[in-house]
């Protein structure tokens, strides 16, 4: 580390995969900003701000604040997102919305909005999900759609920034041992409990889930790719870690087996 400060800015900073990251970028000398909707403590070398990332307004006023510490940042990493799991076709309009906004709109009104304190050098990283890459899966298909949403927008504007010497990258992560994990199992749950189209079908999906997010990694363990991700001097675009073998044994068959496979599995 050079003497001079860095500022990471980091989005959904006081959740478990963000926590983690923050500590440990404060081990390594780091200046930290978080961004959460859940309010923060300060202490040395880390300020938090209280913002809503889905809302434009909310975060152009966490901008004004943040250029008041500094006007340049080495990095953005997002953190910031919420699990989703139902049905496409009982689903709430609002909670689709809702977790559209978290997952995709929060990362671009942030990147939009900060983007005139990055320079060459700077970098975004972004967690998407093992999910983005794959062909989605039922009942959990809004989740992996709006991470795929992410993740090609996080594509396309590497394509931009590139432009300006500035890295954007992806990091694929599987299932990571956090809150969010407990929020899956609840909503998995409330699913099978009040669907009413797909009873015997969300019952044996519960048991594959639950077999999927058993193998889990702990949030320091991300925290520790990410920094490495960060500390690249040329990062790629596209990260991944604890991806699950089952899930890429399926995406390799032809879509038809897939859907036969599916199918076959949970009806």
């Amino acid at each position: 580390m050079s003497e001079e400060k860095k500022f990471v800015l980091i989005t959904g900073a006081n959740g478990g995969m963000g926590k983690a990251f923050v500590s440990l970028l404060l081990e390594r000398g780091y200046s930290v900003i978080g961004l959460d909707i859940v309010e923060g403590e300060n202490k040395d070398n880390l300020t938090f701000i209280k913002a809503d990332l889905t809302n434009y307004s909310s975060v152009e006023k966490a901008f004004d604040k943040v250029k008041e510490i500094t006007d340049n940042l080495y990095a953005i990493v997002h953190f910031a997102g919420i699990y989703a799991l139902d049905s496409l076709v009982e689903i709430s309009s609002e909670k689709f919305e809702k977790v559209v906004k978290c997952n995709f709109f929060s990362a671009f009104n942030v990147n939009k909005a900060f983007s005139s304190l990055l320079s060459r050098g700077s970098k975004i990283i972004m967690i998407t999900s093992e999910l983005a890459p794959l062909y989605p899966l039922p009942f959990t298909g809004l989740y992996g759609v709006s991470k795929s949403a992410l993740d090609k927008y996080a594509f396309s504007l590497k394509m931009e920034l590139q432009l300006l010497g500035i890295y954007v990258s992806v990091l694929r992560a599987g299932a990571v041992d956090t809150n969010m994990l407990g929020v899956s199992t609840k909503a998995l749950d409330d699913f099978c409990e009040n669907t009413k189209l797909y009873s015997c079908n969300a019952k044996r999906f519960k048991k594959i889930v639950d077999r999927v997010e058993a193998r889990k990694i702990s949030p320091l363990k991300l925290a520790k790719k990410t920094y490495k991700i960060l500390e690249k001097k040329r990062p790629k675009f596209a990260y991944k870690i604890n991806r699950n073998p089952l899930l890429l044994l399926l995406n390799a068959l032809p879509k038809g087996f897939q859907f036969w496979v599916i199918k076959k599995i949970l009806r």
